[in-house]
């Protein structure tokens, strides 16, 4: 998802990884109101939208407190019920992407919803203190939509410092290479060679989530091309993290980076 959208007292615009783009909404307490992305636009990595206006109201993300191993929640609509139909987009129903307040962590899963418009997930979260949880989403009729919520879990809480920008990192074994210019382009490389049989990973080569370290500005695409080189309109100066997400040999692996501004990138706020 490629143009922003603002989410509550932290800004935080996102642009989430499944081709979408957003408009605008605030958060009210520990609900969201919706945050609605043209109709039309697809999943498919490497679309540009413009936002659409602001459509308050429309939806409400409703997160229940997480008690350790599990989050539940409810999407609900204008008339406070549970939404229970929903689009398959990029090989789901709804997308949950959960991360700590100083980027220390990150989650993307998979819920799954009962009968009743629960949704319900295996969540380790296992330090202590905010977090923030996004659901993306097309209600069966609706518009795409994007909803945040704080999540705060039990615990002693530490905040962590991130590590200082670097363009090499290693994951499970996998060197991964960053190359800032002209977009943000990655090589993954195992025992010194290139990997060149990336497995698609929820219908695309790759995702790419950004995070913007001072205000939360969130942006997430999908590759331009069959390799993993991003387009990052949206992206701005400031420092960020980078959540790339590649699968190979079956296991899906995040490798993570601190960066300094983008090249060419502007901010959205």
């Amino acid at each position: 998802m490629n143009a922003p959208v603002r989410l509550g007292a932290f800004a935080a615009v996102l642009a989430v990884a499944f081709g979408l783009a957003f408009g605008a909404g605030r958060l009210v307490g520990p609900d969201a109101v919706a945050e609605t992305r043209p109709a039309g636009d697809g999943h498919a990595g490497g679309d540009h939208g413009t936002p659409s206006g602001p459509q308050t109201g429309a939806y409400a993300f409703r997160l229940d407190p997480y008690t350790g191993g599990r989050l539940s929640f409810r999407i609900t609509g204008s008339d406070g019920r549970a939404v229970t139909a929903f689009e398959t987009l990029h090989e789901k129903p709804l997308h949950l992407i959960v991360v700590r307040r100083d980027l220390s962590g990150f989650q993307h899963v998979h819920p799954v919803m009962d009968a009743t418009g629960t949704w319900q997930v295996p969540l380790a979260l296992a330090d202590g203190g905010p977090w923030r949880a996004y659901a993306d989403f097309t209600a069966t009729g609706g518009p795409a939509t994007v909803l945040a919520a704080d999540l705060t879990v039990p615990g002693e809480h530490r905040s962590e410092p991130l590590p200082a920008p670097a363009t090499t990192t290693v994951v499970d074994g996998y060197t991964v290479r960053l190359d800032l210019h002209d977009g943000v382009t990655f090589r993954v490389e195992r025992d010194g060679r290139p990997v060149t049989d990336l497995q698609p990973y929820l219908g695309a080569p790759g995702h790419l989530v950004a995070i913007a370290q001072q205000d939360l500005t969130y942006l997430h695409v999908h590759p331009t091309g069959a390799g993993l080189a991003f387009a990052v309109e949206g992206a701005g100066p400031g420092v960020h993290r980078l959540y790339l997400q590649f699968q190979h040999g079956g296991a899906v692996h995040t490798a993570e980076f601190t960066v300094t501004g983008f090249g060419g990138g502007h901010a959205h706020n």
